[in-house]
């Protein structure tokens, strides 16, 4: 069955990423649409990959004097605040280096999705490695419909539908627990669900540094604040969800996870 709209997949941060727009614009609309979007994620990689000795964020570690770029002020004040809002379990400071990986990638696909939606683009869905962006519809009426993954074992935990949600799941990467520098390995995945991906990439990241049962209790108090809510599948796995997962149930079209 053929849909309006286009496709393109790459890479981005070690991960593919791809870009589903079912918005029915004409392809010479979406075309630039799309290269404009690849550019946005090669730039990020190449400014904020602490790994590579010659990005903005390598440079900063070495204590090289930097461009003047207000994203990476952006980006490194919001990374702040997260730290302070899981009493410092997302650190973007870690054994003495700047790494704001457990931010960065959620927060580009973010300013992606927003760029897509201004463009006129409002149905999409933008997929890196677990990382998940929807917005509109996936055909008239119809909710997107995302398999969460766990990335250990790639079975699916949980299937969502949504009009409008960012989901931001950990657990592939190798996390640390800020409290002692050594990595966390006591969970399978946490998987965050709201209306920032940069947000929930960070919650998601934090909860895992935490472990089962400060991360369950974390989750509990998030999820009575505010609008994000939480799936923590344990090493055996068990799972564990926040109750406004239940507004994410109901019929749709499989195209996620």
């Amino acid at each position: 069955m053929a849909f309006p709209g286009t496709a393109r997949a790459g890479q981005f941060m070690g991960a593919h990423v791809s870009v589903d727009i079912r918005t029915a614009l004409p392809s010479r609309e979406l075309a630039p649409v799309l290269d404009h979007a690849f550019r946005w994620l090669r730039w990020v990689e190449e400014t904020f990959d602490p790994d590579d000795e010659e990005s903005q964020i390598g440079r900063l570690n070495r204590g090289q004097t930097l461009r003047q770029v207000p994203e990476i002020i952006e980006v490194l004040h919001r990374c702040d605040e997260l730290s302070a809002a899981t009493d410092g379990w997302f650190d973007a400071r870690i054994n003495g280096k700047v790494d704001p990986s457990g931010y960065i990638k959620g927060w580009a696909l973010e300013r992606l999705s927003r760029a897509l939606t201004q463009a006129g683009a409002v149905d999409h869905l933008i997929d890196a490695g677990g990382d998940i962006r929807v917005r509109g519809s996936v055909s008239p009426g119809k909710r997107w419909r995302i398999g969460v993954r766990d990335p250990r074992t790639g079975a699916v935990r949980r299937v969502l539908f949504a009009h409008d949600v960012a989901v931001a799941t950990s657990g592939r990467a190798k996390i640390v627990n800020p409290r002692t520098g050594e990595p966390r390995q006591d969970l399978s995945s946490v998987t965050v669900l709201g209306p920032d991906l940069g947000v929930a990439d960070a919650y998601a990241t934090a909860m895992y540094a935490m472990g089962p049962a400060v991360a369950r209790r974390f989750a509990t108090g998030l999820a009575a604040e505010g609008p994000y809510q939480t799936l923590i599948v344990d090493l055996d796995g068990q799972l564990f969800g926040t109750p406004g997962l239940a507004a994410y149930s109901g019929a749709g079209t499989l195209l996620a996870g």
